[in-house]
């Protein structure tokens, strides 16, 4: 994948993805299930399509995680979509000195969210789960490049995230869905689920601006879509409770973005986000 041309290597992936899914049936049913449940008045073609190209944009996103080291700002010039102009858009909120927190959804490659802001010169940094094989951890690692990983299980974790919004840094988050314990109920796709509030707590507690953005394919190419900014009440009483008002209006955005373009939502999560706790 890193030897062939780039083009070529997103060929492969979505002719695979179609083969995988619809010749070889790769978790068909229960995707199939998921996606006529959140909509109910959509064709069966229609729904084929969207769970189709969501395995595709999956395997896309796989192979350029593979190719991350070679993506450097030069490709990013040609393959993400004004991104030097939303680096500069994120680097003004930055520049206020509280940090910024960015939430994106599993959607398009949200990977390349990240990636390309950090190419652009954006002092971006994350979370990431330690993998259970410390081969694939160490792979991951390399892959993340200029984006200073911190670990998720790591007890000093919450306290650097902390110190380095008041540094004035971005901190890059999906939102955690369905967590293991009960946390924030929330309306999504049609249903319930049950989300972590811990992200909007980092930007209460620091102050910064929350952006909610998506990352879409969109004719070979990456658009960075920023969604909405919202900034915390710096005179709520309850910390926890603005914190949650935050969370349910980052989820309501996300949730009109993902039903917009329902083909880039990772529809194959192993966690289903509207299965009970």
């Amino acid at each position: 994948m890193n030897a062939i041309p780039y083009p070529l290597a997103m060929a492969a992936a979505r002719g695979f993805g179609w083969f995988a899914f619809r010749v070889c049936g790769f978790k068909r049913a229960r995707t199939l299930a998921r996606i006529r449940a959140v909509f109910p008045a959509k064709g069966e073609r229609e729904v084929v399509s969207i769970a189709v190209r969501s395995l595709q944009n999956v395997l896309q996103t796989g192979v350029e995680m593979m190719r991350a080291p070679k993506l450097d700002r030069s490709w990013m010039d040609r393959h993400v979509v004004e991104g030097a102009r939303y680096k500069d858009k994120l680097q003004a909120y930055v520049d206020e000195g509280k940090g910024v927190v960015i939430m994106v959804p599993h959607s398009g490659n949200w990977y390349m969210a990240a990636w390309s802001m950090a190419k652009y010169g954006l002092p971006l940094f994350a979370l990431a789960a330690r993998q259970r094989n410390p081969w694939i951890d160490r792979w991951m690692k390399r892959q993340y490049g200029d984006i200073e990983v911190l670990d998720r299980e790591c007890r000093e974790t919450l306290v650097r995230i902390k110190e380095m919004l008041e540094a004035g840094r971005a901190f890059a988050i999906l939102p955690d869905l369905r967590v293991r314990r009960p946390d924030v109920s929330v309306d999504f796709l049609g249903g319930k689920a049950n989300v972590s509030h811990a992200g909007a707590m980092f930007a209460v507690r620091s102050g910064a601006p929350i952006i909610v953005a998506q990352m879409s394919r969109t004719d070979g190419q990456h658009v960075f879509r920023h969604i909405a900014t919202l900034r915390p009440d710096p005179k709520a009483p309850d910390k926890k409770a603005e914190a949650v008002r935050l969370t349910r209006e980052v989820m309501r955005l996300l949730d009109g973005a993902v039903q917009e373009r329902p083909g880039d939502w990772y529809w194959f999560n192993k966690r289903w986000i509207l299965e009970p706790v």
